[in-house]
């Protein structure tokens, strides 16, 4: 079925497909959308879940995380200050290893006080343990809400859909919305390898020591160490794990998506603009207008950035003349997080150093804050570098009026 939605009921339609069991509230610009109209399809009876108002971000994660202890499929959503307000229970819903999904409609953080796009918020959230997927438009979020419950209860790790505040949240696109039958045949029920049941009570998440020790039945136990090694070869292998969802999904809906990133006349490029988010699709229409000046633009729009494919992304940008990395985010102090992480793939692709076909990269922050990204100015910032300049000063910004 097609309609002509927003891109906060986009994700909406695609938690009440994955037949959610409980879903976490707290109102916050750009995302209150999404779980209001969740609370309208629960109050319908479209949808059988119990909803569950809280007072704060920290107490909707915390719900999640009682919730899917039991054994329950948990969803909430949240932006900004919400989100960094749940950074310990980001934490502790990792370290409990919860098949949790959260959206996050990009935001500028504070202070000072922006309701504007960005993806600052997430971005800073990078090393909570999450699996973060980045979806581009309207008909990649509800796909991907879908894909992320297959993928967390494959793995026991929390995943985050972000997508972009207004861009993508407010604003009206069509989309396919998936059968429920292809759904239900693509993810099926919840069936978690323990849970809480009061037959048998138990503790969870107990204080560990350094070193592992025997737990009540004599059996040595896993030390803190030990549980956050296991937690990042989980990530590592959640990689492999994202591309067989992709491929499951593609043959039970019939479509050719792709798990890692979205790739845009690159066969032929010598330069490739890397972003992630809808400005991925903004800068197609720039490599289109750089094209007719005869400047080989590809476009590469990263899908999963957290674990980072990082062989697989530096396959696809080896050999080329340049690499231009456009974010709406910075690492103070230091460089954009995902140029950052591409200049390290790149690097360790050989054995002792850049690899021969190690290209020039250059890094750009824009659209911080919600600040205009015109078209025209992503072309003169990209067609220099496209024309041999090299620019010496990491980051450089777009549209800052200093």
């Amino acid at each position: 079925m097609s309609i002509i939605e927003s891109g906060n009921v986009a994700a909406a339609l695609g938690v009440k497909l994955c037949r959610a069991n409980v879903i976490a509230a707290y109102p916050i610009t750009p995302q209150t959308p999404l779980t209001e109209k969740l609370s309208e399809l629960v109050e319908s009876g479209e949808m059988n879940a119990e909803y569950i108002p809280v007072e704060s971000e920290h107490s909707a994660l915390g719900v999640c995380i009682a919730a899917s202890s039991t054994g329950a499929r948990a969803f909430t959503a949240t932006s900004a200050n919400g989100l960094l307000y749940m950074h310990e229970q980001l934490h502790w819903a990792a370290g409990a290893r919860l098949p949790i999904v959260m959206c996050v409609a990009n935001r500028g953080v504070g202070a000072p006080w922006t309701v504007w796009n960005d993806q600052q918020d997430s971005l800073s959230q990078r090393d909570t343990g999450w699996i973060q997927l980045y979806a581009a438009d309207h008909q990649e979020i509800i796909n991907t809400v879908i894909k992320a419950y297959y993928v967390a209860e494959q793995t026991s790790i929390p995943v985050m859909v972000c997508y972009d505040g207004y861009i993508l949240s407010h604003t009206h696109m069509p989309f396919e919305v998936p059968d429920q039958e292809k759904v239900d045949a693509f993810l099926p029920p919840f069936r978690p390898n323990y849970a809480l049941d009061p037959s048998m009570p138990a503790n969870l998440n107990t204080v560990t020591l350094p070193e592992p020790r025997n737990n009540i039945r004599g059996e040595l136990a896993h030390g803190y160490m030990e549980l956050r090694y296991l937690l990042h070869e989980g990530m590592i292998r959640a990689i492999e794990v994202v591309g067989e969802a992709e491929q499951r999904f593609n043959e039970i809906f019939s479509v050719s998506g792709t798990a890692y990133m979205d790739m845009y006349k690159c066969d032929d490029a010598t330069y490739i603009a890397v972003a992630m988010g809808s400005l991925s699709l903004h800068l197609r229409v720039v490599a289109d207008i750089l094209r007719d000046e005869g400047i080989k633009l590809g476009i590469i729009g990263i899908k999963l950035y957290r674990p980072f494919p990082c062989g697989i992304v530096a396959d696809a940008l080896k050999d080329r003349d340049g690499i231009i990395v456009m974010e709406k985010a910075i690492s103070y102090g230091y460089v954009g997080p995902l140029y950052s992480d591409i200049c390290s793939c790149l690097y360790t692709q050989g054995l002792d150093g850049p690899s021969p076909g190690f290209p020039y990269v250059h890094n750009y922050i824009l659209g911080l804050g919600g600040r205009t990204i015109r078209t025209i100015d992503l072309m003169d910032a990209i067609r220099p570098i496209c024309t041999g300049k090299r620019i010496k000063d990491q980051p450089g910004w777009i549209g800052l009026k200093i």
